[in-house]
């Protein structure tokens, strides 16, 4: 029995998103949407290329960002007019539409809710570091949370909805004090070891998420001044993805640190 084309369009699309390549991966992500019109992982990981793409040019994804709470806890540069990426929001929306109609018909849908958990995983990103909203960012970050809780209780395997827990307890946990207790209120909970452990889960059994979780795992041991191991990350990124400069010049600087 022959192997799903599809599946490789998606793997060679992610593999060009981690190398930086995002037209690529677009044209690759594309293909998988014209052979799989009606499964909205297409649409999530075609979101996902304009994501990164617009994190890449904030430097969000470095040390430089991830140390300073200033950064990593405010937002980026600009503001919110400024940032906006419509792209992004159109490709989204849209991965969230195709991934609850399929939900309607099978609640245990696995593409559906893992296209579900990313999407709000997304969002709640983009609200919090791209736009500044970060109220919005954390609502959304609670919805991630529960779809994924979902996801993993019906396949344990789903490894990539780790992303979205861990983010969601790292950043919540990394809060000053008065802030952690107001979201609290809200019903919004966060635990940096609990996140990072979630991180961990999805950098050794993850899937196409697992460099961004393996990056996110390793900015977090810098806060967290565990050198050594966000070095041994950074080595894994540098060796697969020889040609993203970013991986190359943060292990650099895990050696000069």
């Amino acid at each position: 029995m022959e192997a799903d084309p599809s599946v490789a369009l998606m793997e060679k699309g992610f593999q060009r998103l981690y190398e930086l390549n995002f037209n690529g991966a677009r044209v690759e992500f594309s293909a998988y949407q014209k052979n799989l019109p009606d499964d909205p992982m297409g649409k999530a990981a075609e979101a996902a290329s304009y994501l990164f793409e617009q994190f890449n040019a904030k430097g969000v994804l470095t040390s430089e960002f991830f140390l300073s709470d200033a950064k990593f806890l405010g937002g980026v540069d600009g503001d919110a007019s400024q940032n906006q990426n419509p792209a992004f929001l159109q490709a989204n929306n849209r991965a969230r539409e195709l991934a609850k109609r399929r939900l309607k018909s099978n609640p245990h849908d696995i593409h559906g809710l893992l296209a579900l958990t990313i999407a709000d995983g997304m969002e709640s990103d983009y609200d919090a570091l791209i736009i500044k909203k970060q109220l919005d960012g954390l609502k959304v970050m609670k919805q991630a949370e529960a779809e994924a809780n979902i996801l993993l209780a019906i396949d344990p395997s789903q490894q990539d909805a780790n992303v979205a827990l861990g983010m969601s307890n790292y950043v919540i946990g990394c809060l000053p004090g008065f802030k952690r207790a107001l979201v609290w209120f809200g019903g919004i909970h966060g635990d940096r070891v609990r996140g990072m452990q979630e991180m961990a889960s999805a950098a050794e059994h993850g899937h196409y998420l697992q460099p961004f979780a393996k990056v996110m795992l390793a900015l977090a041991y810098e806060r967290e001044h565990q050198m050594d191991r966000a070095h041994d990350l950074l080595s894994q990124l540098a060796i697969q993805f020889p040609a993203n400069p970013v991986f190359a010049r943060e292990l650099a600087l895990t050696v000069k640190k």
